[in-house]
């Protein structure tokens, strides 16, 4: 495939007729004429397909983002036509399901309008600055023919220049593009306005590129360097670079990215680079999505491909995909030079405290993680009143580190997780061309081990405690895990002043107010028989002592409840990581092949 950023110049779309080799062909024309409108108009052509009956769907999700979208509930104006213009009959089946009864000498031309209500990376959109097509939520494909090829025409608004893509162009076609087939169209979102492209790059004879939307000011040939280091630390690592060519895309401010098999769409702001900790949030998270073309677009379970764009494609193997990538992003970043050691363990850091602040960590495995996230969520449920759920984010990159470290330990530093993930690329996806099974896992993670791993993959199957102090040991690593009481009182809850009520926004598990009954959304109507909306819940409290108590009138629902309970003291772990002040020869050759990436002896 072939990325491509386009100069503007005027088009003039006549019917939707094509040149195209072939028996049969598939054609699709976007156009966005009144971006204000934030709708897409699009047409398909479908020739030489010989049913009686044609099904058009459109996908339920877009791989990538694990949750269904429903993407058909913004179609509009649906209408189908012969290439004559005679209208067709046509029903809606279901949900996501057009039939469509052909003529049977012509082709069929569907005419439809996708109405995008979101700026988001997995959603389309279309607004005054952009059109940002997500095609697994605009084109609709024909049930049975999705290893099809297609040809894909963008008509961009007037006063925009450029389309991004990683899809390839036609040879003096303007803005159009094609795809082998729909896994590839699906996989390949276009970015269309006036847009910024930074100086490209190449990384083992392949150019990369960084296009993007209002980028914003900040040193973009540092950047860009840095971009270069870490493409260099991935390819050095995996010991390949599949693609021809590779295109970042920035489609402005927001949240999120999705990776693609040459290219990446994700939010950003280029200010925020001039800040070293969120310049170093930025490169951490472009490292992920970059590391993904590799971890679950090449190297995946075997759930992620071929796609289900009807039901979704589940997996337990999640905290694989999204977790290990976690992991390699710090570790890309430190072996690129572009973090420091203790940037690198303040990162892991901040996944344990996620994940061991959350009682959610006492009742989901990562197994469960990985299937469920498609009604969890990626960080796990968020509005049950305990949290029984994890999120793969936080407790993928720590096993993956404990995996990491045990087999270095096991074969003397000789071996280590990068071989399994370079294992995992030569003989599933390049040599076998699919994706790998959970015993295919474990069992190339044994091999290169040459032990068994059972302890490690209970961390995967089970609620485990981890056992941080064993994993760290091994390479020279001492982590405190003494709890230590935090100073004031403590009753855990947060609340906020919304117009003449103190409101309860957060409760902590097994806190004080949480034994005492209080809950999220319940409204603390009185203090000590004093109004609480009259200050600050939090700055009542905080001159409190450990043994107060404390008297609320609270509304819970329609009732009124009298709440009366102790203040206590909170005891955490800092989970703050230091070398041993006289690691052994083992334990050092570990810790500088985790960080750098090279083995030492």
């Amino acid at each position: 495939m072939k990325s491509i950023i386009c100069s503007f110049y005027v088009l003039l779309l006549c019917a939707c007729t094509c040149v195209w080799a072939g028996p049969s062909s598939i054609n699709f024309h976007i156009s966005m004429d009144q971006p204000a409108s934030h709708t897409f108009q699009v047409k398909m052509e479908c020739k030489g397909f010989s049913e009686s009956g044609i099904d058009f769907k459109m996908p339920v999700w877009t791989p990538g983002y694990y949750q269904r979208l429903d993407f058909a509930q913004h179609v509009d104006q649906f209408q189908a036509f012969d290439t004559k213009g005679k209208a067709l009959k046509w029903e809606k089946t279901n949900d996501n399901t057009w039939r469509v009864i052909p003529h049977p000498k012509r082709g069929i031309v569907l005419s439809y309008a996708v109405k995008t209500q979101r700026s988001f990376v997995a959603t389309p959109y279309l607004d005054e600055e952009r059109g940002y097509i997500l095609p697994g939520g605009v084109f609709m494909y024909p049930n049975g023919h999705l290893n099809h090829d297609s040809k894909i025409q963008v008509l961009p608004y007037s006063a925009w220049k450029q389309v991004a893509t990683g899809l390839e162009a036609v040879p003096n076609q303007e803005y159009t593009f094609v795809a082998p087939n729909f896994d590839v169209l699906y996989d390949s979102p276009l970015l269309v306005g006036n847009l910024e492209e930074l100086p490209a790059f190449e990384v083992a004879g392949k150019k990369h590129r960084f296009i993007g939307l209002k980028l914003g000011q900040f040193d973009k040939l540092q950047f860009m360097s840095d971009l270069q280091k870490i493409v260099q630390a991935a390819a050095d690592l995996i010991g390949d670079v599949p693609y021809k060519d590779y295109t970042f895309i920035a489609i402005g401010p927001g949240g999120g990215g999705i990776e693609h098999l040459n290219s990446t769409t994700f939010a950003f702001a280029g200010e925020s680079l001039n800040n070293p900790q969120s310049r170093l949030r930025t490169l951490f998270f472009l490292a992920h999505e970059y590391f993904h073309h590799y971890n679950v677009k090449r190297i995946r379970p075997i759930e992620l491909g071929p796609f289900n764009y009807d039901k979704g494609s589940r997996t337990n193997q999640l905290w694989i995909s999204e977790g290990l990538t976690v992991y390699y992003e710090y570790l890309l970043l430190r072996r690129a030079g572009l973090c420091s050691d203790a940037e690198l363990l303040e990162a892991f850091r901040n996944n344990i405290r996620a994940f061991e602040d959350k009682p959610g960590r006492l009742y989901q495995n990562l197994v469960q993680a990985s299937y469920e996230t498609w009604s969890d969520g990626p960080f796990g449920r968020t509005t049950d009143e305990v949290n029984k759920t994890i999120s793969y984010y936080d407790k993928g990159p720590v096993v993956g580190w404990f995996f990491d470290l045990r087999i270095r330990h096991l074969t003397q530093n000789k071996k280590s997780l990068d071989d399994v993930m370079r294992t995992l690329y030569q003989e599933y996806y390049l040599k076998q061309q699919r994706g790998f099974t959970e015993e295919e896992f474990r069992r190339v993670c044994e091999n290169i081990a040459g032990a068994s791993l059972e302890a490690e993959f209970q961390y995967v199957n089970s609620v485990a405690e981890l056992n941080y102090a064993k994993y760290l040991d091994y390479a020279g690593l001492h982590i405190d895990l003494e709890p230590k009481a935090v100073p004031g009182a403590w009753l855990g809850l947060t609340t906020r002043i919304a117009k003449d009520s103190t409101v309860v926004t957060a409760v902590e598990y097994d806190s004080p107010a949480w034994k005492a009954g209080l809950r999220r959304r319940n409204f603390i109507m009185e203090v000590y028989n004093e109004p609480a909306q009259s200050f600050p819940f939090a700055n009542m409290i905080k001159d409190q002592f450990p043994g107060d108590e404390i008297e609320l009138i609270v509304l819970q629902g329609q009732e009124k409840r009298y709440l009366r309970f102790i203040m206590g003291k909170k005891k955490e772990r800092s989970f703050e990581m230091s070398p041993l002040a006289n690691p052994g020869k083992l334990q050092r050759a570990i810790y500088e092949g985790w960080v750098t990436g090279k083995i030492s002896p």
